[in-house]
């Protein structure tokens, strides 16, 4: 948290240097809204835009993004009912047949964690008694902490801002993060 309490952060207009952008927090709609403006792309995630913009400010060429995966082509998808010997189908999303499923198996705790959804997007051949098993091995792992995605700002600062604070109310925090994505970053 940057402790210059001097300066504001300045409007989103094309008058800012890139360096000048990363200084400070934006909105996604922000960023998204100045890139339209300066007739740039405004898709993708908060850092591509980011640095699009950044780069387009600088006058710099617009950094390279790796080639979006492709799109997953439908297959077949399980339908009920489905039993422990069911194969899971390449393409299957976590769909309501499943977690039916899982429900029955695992009980009213079950839900679709990233240990899940990765395991039935990756496991095409597999069986759903084995996605059973791969739930009940994965809980320790899922119990800890995971670290949060860069992507979302607000809700690292939240966790941080707890640990600082474990008897802090949510409007305290949120008060918090107010005066915190007002400040510059360095």
């Amino acid at each position: 948290m940057s402790t210059n309490t001097g300066e504001s952060r300045p409007a989103p207009t094309s008058a800012l240097t890139g360096s000048e952008l990363l200084r400070w927090y934006w909105t996604l709609d922000e960023l998204s809204s100045l890139a339209r403006e300066m007739g740039l792309p405004a898709g993708g995630g908060k850092a591509a835009v980011t640095a699009r913009l950044a780069a387009a400010l600088d006058g710099l060429p617009a950094p390279t993004t790796p080639a979006a995966p492709a799109p997953r082509r439908p297959g077949r998808r399980l339908t009920a009912p489905v039993t422990g010997s069911t194969v899971i189908p390449p393409g299957q999303n976590c769909s309501q047949v499943l977690r039916a499923y899982f429900v029955r198996e695992i009980g009213p705790g079950f839900h679709f964690d990233a240990f899940m959804r990765d395991y039935i997007a990756g496991h095409a051949g597999h069986t759903l008694a084995e996605a059973v098993a791969h739930w009940h091995a994965t809980r320790t792992r899922a119990a800890e902490p995971r670290e949060i995605g860069a992507q979302f700002e607000l809700n690292r600062f939240l966790r941080a801002w707890h640990a600082q604070h474990p008897d802090g109310a949510r409007a305290e925090a949120l008060a918090a993060w107010r005066d915190h994505r007002a400040r510059p970053r360095n």
